[in-house]
């Protein structure tokens, strides 16, 4: 059975974002409207993105006139620009992403500053997560910091996915980078993302590894002084934050530096941040948190222990 909505207030919230996107051109990708935070009643299951110069729809439930909210967000992202707006109905099988206004972008991208980010329009995940760019900004200033000071500087990207944090370390500054993730053909897909950004892969490599059983298949190559830790909450067969996200971390000081800076996420509303604290806490006594990274604005949450947890976490082998 469908839901039936006045967009008003929701296109109220697009309007004032998209009046914001004007003045860079292209602007950084954003959200537009995270309705998943529970801060609208009623739009809980709907998502509006901006990838200038399209729009990206996400509907987690089926709505009566959503061809009406597709018609009056044409109207108003037409005149700022924007060529096309794509929905994606995860209510469907395989969430199947269709234009329905404007001219259908064959190759669309995500911005991010200078850098750019290939989007697949025609998966479930489109390549670039927007609400870990708190975390993104962190790597940066950890790159801008150490670099000079930190003789052969290393980072580990564990679940790497498509290597957007690669891309961005690389892009800050010199440093060796290994990117683990299970899945090979994401890691090729983070190959291409450096090559169009011309960073160089050189010291940049991409291992197809299981980051918890085959542990011992890379944990020589450190030690590292930066690690970024970003699991996905289950995948099938492979990894589960209740079951493995501990072991994980009492296996990571093997390969780190006697000084090292980390960043740890949890992406779980299941799990509050006092039990993720609790969690480092207990997997090894060198963890220490410094602070929980403050949230994207873009991605607003009722409730903060439900919201996407990334902490920064210092280690320390002498404690």
């Amino acid at each position: 059975m469908s839901t039936t909505l006045n967009w008003d207030p929701l296109l109220q919230v697009v309007s004032s974002k998209l009046e914001v996107c004007l003045p860079e051109s292209p602007a950084d990708s954003r959200r537009l409207f995270h309705g998943r935070g529970y801060c609208y009643p009623g739009f809980e299951r709907v998502c509006i993105d901006s990838y200038q110069p399209v729009i990206l729809v996400t509907l987690f439930e089926e709505y009566e006139k959503e061809a009406a909210l597709v018609a009056e967000l044409w109207r108003l992202a037409a005149p700022q620009g924007y060529t096309g707006i794509a929905v994606q109905r995860r209510y469907q099988k395989r969430a199947p992403i269709e234009w329905e206004a404007g001219e259908p972008l064959e190759a669309p991208m995500a911005q991010r500053g200078g850098l750019r980010f290939p989007l697949t329009f025609d998966r479930q995940n489109v390549g670039f997560f927007l609400d870990i760019e708190p975390g993104r900004q962190w790597l940066e200033q950890q790159v801008w910091d150490k670099t000079g000071q930190v003789e052969s500087l290393k980072l580990l990207n564990l679940f790497a996915f498509t290597c957007a944090f690669s891309v961005v370390a690389r892009a800050a500054g010199e440093l060796e980078i290994l990117n683990i993730d299970l899945n090979k053909g994401v890691l090729k897909r983070g190959q291409i993302n450096h090559q169009l950004n011309q960073l160089s892969t050189k010291g940049t490599r991409f291992q197809a590894r299981d980051a918890l059983r085959d542990f011992k298949r890379y944990d020589r190559s450190g030690p590292f002084q930066l690690a970024v830790v970003d699991p996905p909450t289950r995948q099938k067969g492979a990894f589960d934050v209740d079951e493995n996200y501990a072991r994980l971390l009492e296996k990571l000081p093997a390969c780190l530096a006697d000084e090292a800076d980390l960043l740890l996420v949890l992406n779980s509303p299941a799990h509050s941040e006092a039990e993720f604290r609790a969690l480092i806490h207990n997997a090894h006594p060198g963890y220490a948190v410094v602070e929980r990274l403050p949230q994207n604005p873009d991605f607003p949450d009722k409730d903060p222990d439900a919201a996407l947890k990334m902490l920064y976490v210092r280690f320390s082998r002498d404690l």
